[in-house]
């Protein structure tokens, strides 16, 4: 199978040694997207509604480096520090997926990268 790396500058740039994205098939696998302000690396200010909505932005610019949308994407999993965040990321998350909207998993950690509340990682199908 052909394994094909992903990049744009349009997303924040890996903080590790992984892929943005790589095509493996007809799928795609997207590393997960923490709040990063891709022009400075840095974590954006604000709270839970800032955070997720710089992770959608995040995610739109890597979809659309390989030539998908939010329709393409068939299962996500969201990462939370708080739970008790998870009614205002829903509500943001749910404003990108219309139709049919992706598998999910959410679940609560630890910590994330960065001191980061969420961040998101999908997979998605390549348009024919």
């Amino acid at each position: 199978m052909l394994k094909k790396q992903i990049q744009t500058t349009d997303a924040p740039a890996a903080i590790g040694p992984y892929s943005q994205a790589i095509r493996a098939g007809d799928f795609i696998f997207y590393s997960g997207q923490i709040p990063l302000d891709p022009s400075s690396g840095t974590l954006v200010d604000g709270g839970i509604e800032e955070q997720t909505r710089q992770v959608i932005t995040n995610m739109r610019a890597m979809l659309h480096a390989s030539g998908c949308d939010f329709a393409d994407v068939v299962k996500t999993t969201i990462y939370l520090t708080d739970l008790a965040d998870f009614a205002t990321v829903n509500e943001i998350y749910g404003e990108c997926f219309s139709d049919v909207p992706p598998a999910r998993a959410c679940v609560q950690v630890a910590a994330l990268p960065k001191g980061s509340m969420v961040e998101i990682e999908w997979i998605a199908t390549v348009k024919r």
